[in-house]
C-alpha cells in the first residue's frame, strides 16, 4: 500500500443487501403491501481528492453510478431494476455517508386493464427511480476490503407520465461491503484560499421552457403534452446556494381532456366543461451548485386556478445541468404534496 499524488481519482465498488417494508404514504395501495421487499444495489464509484475546488468545498464526494434489484413480494407488483447516477457526501470525519440516486427504473408487471388490474401503484414498465442512502462506512478493514451498513429509502414512480401512477416508497435496512480497486491512497488536497468562501454575483434573470406529456388520474383518458414557461430571478448567497422568486405559466392540455369529463361525468361537481386549462403560479426556491450540476427545489402557489386540480400549492424539485455560464438544461417533478403531476424536461438560459 502506498500514498500517491500522480492520480487525481481512485474508484471502488460497492454491494449492499437491502430488506424493508413499503410505505403506506397512500390508502389506495393498501392491498400491494405484503410480505418483506428485498434487494440488491451495487454500486461503481469514483472519489475525489480535492484538485478541483468544488470538490474541497463539499468535503471529498464521491460520484458514480449504482445498479438494483428489488423483488417486491408481490406478484401484483413484480419485480424491478434500476439504474443511477449518485453522489455520496461524508460527514463526521468521512464515517457517515450520504448517497442520493437519480434515474431510471423498469418494472416487469405494470398495470394491465385485463391481466393485471390491481396494479394501481404502476401504469407502465419504464419509470423514474430516486434512492436515498444513510450509511455508517469503514473502508480498508481487512486489505482492500470494508464494511457499511444503514437506511436507504427506494422511490419508484412515472410521474403521471401514463396512469395509473400512485407510486411505491421502500423503506429498507441495508447492509454491504466495500472493495477499492486502487492499491494507492491518495492524499486530500487544501488549497481554498482563506477567502474562498467570500463571494458576490448581482442578481441573474432566468428564463426556462419545460415540457413533455402526462395523464389524469381517469385511466385511459390519454397522454398529452404540456409546455411550461418560467421566468425568475436568482442571486447567490454564497458559493453553494442561491435563492429564487419567480413565476410559471402551465399550459397542461391533460386537463382539458379531464375538464370535459367532470362536466359530462359528474355534474355534481358543477364544472361547465369552459373552465380554462391554463394556470399561473408564483414562486420562491433556492438552487445549490455542485460542480456544473445543481440541485433546485421550489415551492409555488396557482395565483390564477380556474379549475380545482390537486390543491394551490405546488412543489418542484430536481436537476440542473450548466452546459455553458449563461445555458442549463434541467430534469424536475412537479408535484402537490406527495402527488406527481409530471416529470418536465426543459432548457433555459441565465443572464
Amino acid at each position: 500500500m502506498s500514498f500517491s499524488q500522480d492520480n487525481q481519482h481512485a474508484t471502488y465498488i460497492d454491494v449492499n443487501y437491502f430488506k424493508g417494508n413499503i410505505a403506506l404514504h397512500n390508502n389506495d395501495i393498501l392491498h400491494l403491501i405484503k410480505g418483506h421487499p428485498e434487494g440488491v444495489i451495487v454500486g461503481w464509484n469514483q472519489k475525489t481528492f480535492g484538485f478541483n475546488k468544488w470538490e474541497q468545498r463539499y468535503n471529498y464526494p464521491d460520484y458514480g453510478v449504482s445498479f438494483a434489484y428489488q423483488n417486491l413480494k408481490n406478484k401484483v407488483l413484480g419485480n424491478v431494476v434500476s439504474a443511477y447516477a449518485h453522489y455520496n457526501f461524508y460527514f463526521l470525519k468521512r464515517c457517515l455517508m450520504f448517497r442520493i440516486g437519480q434515474g431510471l427504473a423498469y418494472t416487469n408487471n405494470p398495470y394491465d386493464k385485463e391481466n393485471n388490474y390491481r396494479n394501481n401503484a404502476f401504469g407502465t414498465h419504464v419509470m423514474s427511480s430516486t434512492y436515498v442512502m444513510l450509511n455508517y462506512k469503514k473502508e480498508r478493514i481487512l486489505d482492500r476490503l470494508g464494511l457499511q451498513g444503514g437506511l436507504s429509502l427506494i422511490h419508484y414512480s412515472n410521474a403521471n407520465v401514463k396512469a395509473p401512477n400512485t407510486s411505491i416508497n421502500s423503506i429498507t435496512f441495508n447492509l454491504g461491503i466495500t472493495y477499492n480497486l486502487d492499491d494507492t491512497i491518495q492524499e486530500y488536497q487544501y488549497t481554498l484560499d482563506e477567502n474562498d468562501k467570500i463571494f458576490k454575483e448581482p442578481v441573474k434573470y432566468n428564463l426556462a421552457f419545460r415540457t413533455g406529456i402526462n395523464e389524469s388520474d381517469v385511466v385511459d383518458s390519454g397522454q398529452f403534452p404540456f409546455y411550461v414557461v418560467s421566468v425568475y430571478a436568482d442571486k447567490r448567497i454564497n458559493r453553494k446556494s442561491a435563492i429564487q422568486l419567480g413565476t410559471d405559466v402551465f399550459f397542461s392540455n391533460f386537463l382539458k381532456e379531464l375538464i370535459h369529463y367532470k362536466s359530462v361525468a359528474f355534474p355534481e361537481d358543477n364544472v361547465s366543461g369552459d373552465e380554462d386549462h391554463k394556470r399561473v403560479g408564483v414562486f420562491a426556491g433556492h438552487e445549490l451548485f455542485v460542480n456544473r450540476t445543481s440541485l433546485v427545489t421550489q415551492l409555488g402557489y396557482y395565483v390564477y386556478y380556474p379549475f380545482d386540480f390537486e390543491g394551490r400549492a405546488y412543489i418542484r424539485i430536481g436537476l440542473k445541468r450548466y452546459f455553458s455560464k449563461k445555458w442549463f438544461g434541467a430534469l424536475t417533478l412537479k408535484s402537490h404534496g406527495a402527488k406527481a403531476e409530471a416529470v418536465e424536461l426543459g432548457v433555459g438560459i441565465r443572464l
